[in-house]
């Protein structure tokens, strides 16, 4: 999979991330960062709207997920079960999302409980980016679905 596939794939499947016009900056194994741009994001007091600054965090952090479940021939739903969002100041411009499993070490076990019993958890976290700056910090639990599951 590319950048490419994958804002394509993010595009399609989950509309949202059209509509704030998603682009995916860089796409590894080991984080992803997705950007968008203030005019389709911009709130009454011409900043990144709060919930759209959520949404690419959740993106990020779900892309993240996504790419490495399919680099390792993995098919799981993705489903997010919990999260927080911190907000450290107003960003007045494009603005980036950073993810970044929160304990590498877990995802071992992650893999090993998805395969024995279909269904498994993990936290991921990411950081909100204005330019190169500290805006947020997300962290969400997410639960990969094997395709049996509902």
């Amino acid at each position: 999979m590319t950048p490419l596939d994958l804002e394509a794939y993010l595009h399609a499947h989950i509309p949202l991330s059209a509509a704030m016009q998603v682009h995916v900056e860089e796409m590894t194994e080991e984080h992803v960062r997705l950007s968008a741009p203030l005019a389709p994001n911009i709130n009454h007091r011409e900043t990144v709207f709060g919930g759209s600054a959520s949404a690419l965090s959740i993106l990020s952090a779900w892309s993240l997920l996504h790419v490495r479940l399919s680099g390792a021939g993995v098919p799981a739903r993705l489903v997010i079960q919990s999260n927080r969002m911190e907000y450290l100041k107003p960003v007045a411009g494009a603005f980036s999302a950073r993810s970044t499993l929160a304990d590498i070490g877990q995802w071992p076990g992650f893999l090993r409980m998805f395969h024995r019993r279909g269904k498994a958890r993990i936290v991921v976290a990411a950081e909100l980016l204005d330019g190169g700056e500290l805006a947020g910090r997300f962290e969400g639990e997410f639960v990969a679905l094997g395709h049996s599951e509902s």
